[in-house]
Formats: C-alpha cells, structure tokens, sequence
C-alpha cells in the first residue's frame, strides 16, 4: 500500500478570497498575546524604562524652569510645559530597542521557528510593532500620573484617550523604523549607536523642551520635518483639551509616518526573509 508523506506548509497558504485578512488578524492576535504574556511575566523592564524619563522631568523640570518668566511663553509653569515632551521621549527611547529585540531573536534562533511554522510574516513583524507600542502607552499612562503628582496637572476632557492614540503611532512607526534598521544593519552594535544617533536629534529639534519659536530659523525649519515634533504638539493639545484643526493635522501627519513605516518594515522584513 503506498504510503503519503506530507510536508508542512512554510509560509501561510493562499486562502480563499476574504480570508486573508481574517488569518492575518488571527495570526497578529496569537503572535501580541505571546509578547504581551512575556511583559507580564517580566514587569521589570516596563518600569525600568521609566527611569530615565522620571530623572528627565525632575531634573529638566528644575534646571529650566525659570523658561516660564520669559515673555511669550506658552506655558506658566515649566512642568506644564515640559510634560508632554518627556512623554515623547518616552516614546523615542522605548520603540527604539524594538530592532534589538528583533536581532537577538535572530541570534538565537527564535525567528527561524516562527518562519517554519504556518504564520504570516506580515502579522510577525505586525504583533512585534503592536507590543511595543502598547508597552509604551502604559508606561506613558504611569508617567502621566507621576506628572500631574509634579505640577503638570491631568490632561482636560479627552485628553488622556487622545494622548493615548498619539504615543500608540508614534510608538509603532519608530519600532517599525527601528526593525528596518535592525534587518539592514543586521548587527546590534551599529543599531544601538545609530538609535542613539537618531533619538536625541529628534527630541532637541522638536518642541519638547523648548517652543518652536524660541528656536533658531534653520532648527524651526528642520522641526517641520520631524514626526517628533507632531508628536510632542498633539500630546500638548491633548493636555489643554484644544482639539482644532492644527491638532488633528498633527494627528494626520503621525499616521501617515505610521503607515509608511509599518509598510517600510513589512516590505524589507519580507524581502529579506524569502
């Protein structure tokens, strides 16, 4: 009698029409409830990438605060100011070891696993962006609390929710800027010096620490480029609860970085895999 062999299929097979999308969800949701059951176990690293922001708000909070005397400043008090900037740096230094997450699982040939087995590629690289992301809305939610406990006060009416969706773009379109790097670079040395290279220069030519018009013309000029910036002046609106057309520009601007980044990510992610 002949026997059949089987192989297992390497890649997810080509569903009927309307399917795809339902195993790419399917596959995103397994994939983000491993990561998140991963966080959950491991608390730690989630409040320890809180530190260094803390330090940055006590500490810049002191030092700059006297800013707020100066005539033309948005702001009474410094701290008021300064918060929705820490929160973007938040964003900034926790979706930049995305990349590094990404090689070490190479390294250790975690992701080889994942690419043998019946699972979208797009939803691996998808369920790693949404982790991220969602690891930096709860530790921006505790730093909103420990800001308002320092004298930034809490953000007015849909404030919160709309900081929220901010920090979740702008935390997923540079994880997903930071995994293309990762699989170009494809070592971790270069990747944590060009993240570093590329985090504080976004955060000093944005409006985190200071306004926009107290900046030098060729700084303002190289703000308007910077996703960061957008950033920073959503979470600022969203603090006040001024939600008007330059705020949803802002907000427009952070989703089409997010999708172009996401798309970038996917697309350089598959190439390199197949």
């Amino acid at each position: 009698m002949e026997q059949k062999i089987v192989v297992a299929p390497t890649s997810t097979p080509v569903p009927a029409s309307g399917m795809p999308v339902k195993w790419l969800v399917a596959d995103t949701a397994a994939l983000l409830k491993k990561y998140l059951l991963m966080t959950w176990r491991m608390p730690i690293w989630t409040f320890f990438g809180l530190v260094q922001p803390l330090l940055w708000l006590i500490i810049f909070g002191q030092l700059f605060k006297n800013l707020s005397r100066l005539p033309g400043f948005p702001e009474a008090d410094y701290i008021q100011f300064l918060a929705p900037g820490v929160i973007v740096m938040t964003v900034l230094f926790g979706s930049s070891w995305s990349g590094v997450n990404l090689l070490r699982d190479l390294t250790f040939g975690i992701m080889e696993k994942l690419l043998v087995a019946p699972i979208s590629r797009t939803a691996i690289v998808l369920s790693r962006l949404l982790h991220a992301g969602l690891t930096v809305v709860i530790q921006v939610f505790l730093l909103v609390g420990v800001a308002a406990l320092l004298g930034a006060g809490f953000p007015r009416g849909a404030g919160l929710f709309w900081i929220w969706v901010a920090v979740l773009l702008l935390a997923i379109g540079f994880s997903a800027v930071s995994n293309a790097l990762a699989m170009i670079l494809k070592k971790e040395e270069p990747l944590v010096v060009m993240g570093n290279m590329l985090t504080l220069p976004l955060l000093f030519f944005s409006p985190a620490l200071v306004p926009t018009d107290f900046m030098p013309v060729w700084m303002q000029m190289v703000s308007r480029i910077n996703p960061a910036t957008y950033g920073v002046e959503a979470v600022r609106a969203s603090y006040r609860g001024v939600f008007d057309a330059s705020f949803f520009i802002s907000m427009a601007v952070l989703g089409l970085f997010t999708f172009v980044s996401v798309i970038s990510a996917v697309s350089i992610f598959s190439q390199d895999r197949s």
